[in-house]
């Protein structure tokens, strides 16, 4: 009886429903070629924490986390040779209807889950500048990415849904306009934040009650060669709230810092804060008036704790 009670058991569970490492190469030397693969059979809710690890490889794939998925951690073997990568951009007109595809269908990667972790990977969409395009698409509560390289042009890094929190660390990320935008809450924590051209890094669409939106602490702010016109932010609502606390601002960053997206009521809403920050683009003496530097008291209380409200025990240590 209890060798029959096993046998059935055995045959119910999956072959890959356990803690163990799930391998992905596109050589075929891994147990999948796809990162879409693995992620197919991991199972829903899981408990424990399951690693996809991935070779080095060019994966050209759209990658979905769905919201049933969490505890999952996807690992490159190298950050600068992982690399997920996809060309959707907003003006592809879809076979279906004829109608352009939009921003929010053009991600690279799309994490719908909770409780997901991305490392040493790099997330590119290598569109040509014909619209909006977007690489990583985030909904899903409780995201980390840390050493990762985001890459794009327009809309790199869409953070998609209200009150969702996100930590990324040691992160390479790129793009043109507005390459930072969306309403969660985000961490960035030394993060290299680069301009590929003269326009905005953030367009934060931070919800009205939600007291914190972007945080970028001790992170690098850095410009092509002939960018010397970038402004931090927009708000692409009126309550959008980014601080820069403890960071070095290139000469590209212009003295005004802060754009009202040709809105002047924005500027009655538009939470901009800045503190103790370094660099040629640092200097506060021209800001935008209605932007705000924070007293020594003040950015005292700006900690992943108070911004998150919650347990911190889901961020990597610093």
């Amino acid at each position: 009886m209890l060798a029959f009670v096993c046998a059935v058991a055995a045959k119910a569970a999956g072959p890959y429903d356990n803690p163990d490492t799930l391998f992905v190469s596109r050589d075929g030397t891994g147990q999948f070629r796809t990162i879409g693969e693995a992620v197919e059979v991991c199972r829903a809710f899981m408990e424990y924490h399951k690693v996809i690890y991935v070779k080095n490889g060019v994966y050209k794939e759209k990658v979905i986390i769905p919201s049933w998925l969490t505890n999952i951690e996807i690992c490159g073997e190298s950050a600068d040779k992982t690399i997920i990568t996809y060309d959707d951009h907003a003006n592809i007109r879809l076979a279906e209807t004829g109608k352009p595809m939009g921003t929010f269908r053009t991600y690279t990667v799309k994490v719908e889950g909770s409780d997901i972790t991305f490392k040493n990977i790099t997330i590119e969409n290598n569109a040509a500048k014909l619209g909006q395009a977007v690489a990583l698409h985030t909904e899903g509560d409780r995201l980390v990415f840390v050493n990762c390289r985001l890459l794009g042009n327009q809309d790199t890094v869409y953070t998609g849904v209200g009150d969702t929190r996100l930590y990324f660390k040691d992160c390479y990320i790129e793009g043109t306009t507005d390459f930072i935008f969306g309403p969660s809450t985000v961490w960035f924590e030394r993060c290299t934040i680069h301009s590929k051209q003269n326009s905005f890094v953030t367009a934060a669409s931070t919800p009205q009650g939600t007291p914190y939106g972007y945080v970028f602490s001790h992170c690098r702010l850095t410009a092509a060669p002939g960018v010397d016109e970038v402004y931090l932010g927009r708000p692409w609502r009126p309550y959008a709230y980014t601080l820069f606390i403890n960071c070095e601002l290139g000469a590209h960053i212009l003295p005004a810092g802060w754009h009202n997206w040709n809105n002047a009521d924005n500027e009655r809403t538009a939470r901009y804060l800045e503190y103790n920050n370094t660099g040629a683009g640092a200097d506060a003496s021209r800001r935008a008036p209605w932007s705000k530097q924070l007293t020594k008291k003040e950015a005292a209380l700006v900690t992943p704790a108070n911004v998150f409200k919650t347990d911190t025990s889901w961020i990597p240590a610093v």
